[in-house]
């Protein structure tokens, strides 16, 4: 008994190692992203003509990806789906593999993205880059197929974590956005150490994620205002996948030429921007940085922020949907603030993390990701946002490689009457 016992905690520690490694890869590769795309956004702001190379940059991506990207264009997905159990038996004994190409292929993709403007994410990069990176470093060491996947998942995990400077809800993120309504816990222990150690470099290496602490005073009547927000929420999140899709389909129907859909997705974008300004092009950070401060948004800002984001992504702009995501969610938040007479910034960040956890099927992560963020005090208004949009939003969320869990439907969860 005592040397299974042995076993089991050596194999931890092993796993464990070897998932601060994964954490410390991630980390270094989120803040070489990061640094790039700032300068990139920087370059975008000081010189304005850049914007008019989006059509060139699209093409060229587009071509890149159709012509040299292979298993890479699954992106975020695919990073997802291969740290998945196979269902079948058979494949179980396949080491999962994310292209090594997937890494230098996101970073240039998403420095193009953003130098050009197009409203494109940048943390769905940093996954897609620390499951390549992880997978090429691990590769010596024929891991079996179970402590791969474990990799994979830390490697989610960190690359979220260490984005945004929320360890607690990287490691919950790693593990809830596997599967819908399931949590896969024997990959707690490897997502926590490797969003922990992520965490420390991109601080120690100079990227600080701002935390702001929005004051909470709760009751009743707050909670009930919340539900509204919530519901909001998940109405957005519902209508910026049907977007997507959408966008994808038509794309897929009307271009058959793979490298012209990110084109007309550039030229679309460039049409938009002639006619409602620049703001919602690349990241639109100060559209969020205002709703945190109590400004409150107008109300086309979400809605163009979304249509702009949905154009990008369905036309298969290299990218993430994160920040986007969390920018129409603070402006919705923003805007819904007056009418529901409840302060600004409190809506905003609960709507930012409930946009979010609504689309990509994560309510508890984004939720800690609020608390992180914004504060203890955020606990149970991020809380009952996050639920209530997780229960309004599709079962099919924005990433393809999530494996369908519970439903959400509580009526088909509920235990069936007995029939003699």
């Amino acid at each position: 008994m005592l040397p299974n016992q042995l076993r089991a905690a050596t194999h931890l520690l092993v796993v464990i190692s070897a998932a601060c490694l994964i954490g410390a890869i991630s980390g270094l590769t989120s803040w070489a992203l990061f640094e790039a795309l700032d300068h990139a956004t920087t370059l975008r702001l000081d010189h304005t003509w850049l914007v008019w190379l989006l059509p060139v940059a699209a093409l060229t991506l587009g071509s890149a990806y159709h012509y040299f990207g292979g298993a890479a264009n699954g992106r975020t997905s695919l990073v997802i789906e291969q740290s998945l159990p196979p269902r079948d038996a058979a494949p179980a004994q396949q080491v999962p593999e994310v292209p090594y190409r997937m890494a230098p292929f996101i970073f240039v993709a998403t420095f193009m993205a953003q130098l050009t403007g197009a409203s494109v994410g940048r943390e769905g990069a940093a996954i897609q880059i620390s499951g390549s990176v992880t997978s090429f470093v691990t590769k010596p060491f024929r891991l079996k197929p179970s402590d791969m996947r474990l990799m994979l998942i830390a490697a989610i995990a960190g690359a979220f974590g260490g984005a945004f400077g929320v360890p607690m809800a990287g490691a919950i993120f790693g593990l809830e956005v596997q599967q819908t309504g399931r949590l896969r816990y024997e990959g707690l222990a490897p997502a926590l150490a490797a969003s922990i150690t992520a965490d420390f470099i991109v601080e120690g290496l100079g990227q600080h994620t701002p935390t702001i602490n929005i004051p909470v005073d709760i009751d009743w009547s707050i909670a009930l205002r919340l539900v509204v927000v919530g519901i909001a929420a998940g109405l957005v999140s519902r209508f910026f996948i049907l977007a997507l899709y959408t966008t994808k389909r038509v794309m897929s129907d009307l271009v058959s030429w793979v490298p012209a859909r990110p084109l007309v997705g550039a030229l679309a974008t460039l049409a938009l921007m002639l006619l409602c300004g620049r703001e919602y092009l690349g990241l639109s950070l100060p559209l969020v940085n205002n709703a945190l401060e109590g400004i409150a948004a107008d109300w086309w800002d979400p809605v163009l922020k979304l249509l702009f984001t949905a154009i990008a992504l369905g036309c298969s702009m290299p990218g993430g949907e994160v920040t986007p995501l969390f920018v129409i969610g603070a402006t919705l938040g923003s805007t819904l603030a007056g009418p529901l007479n409840l302060p600004v910034a409190l809506v905003a960040g609960a709507s930012l993390a409930a946009v979010f956890g609504a689309a990509a099927n994560t309510p508890i992560a984004c939720a800690v990701l609020a608390v992180e963020l914004f504060g203890s005090p955020m606990a149970v208004p991020a809380g009952i946002v996050c639920i209530v949009a997780y229960a309004l939003s599709p079962r099919r969320g924005i990433y393809q490689g999530q494996r369908h869990g519970s439903t959400k439907d509580l009526r088909a969860s509920a235990e069936q009457p007995h029939r003699s």
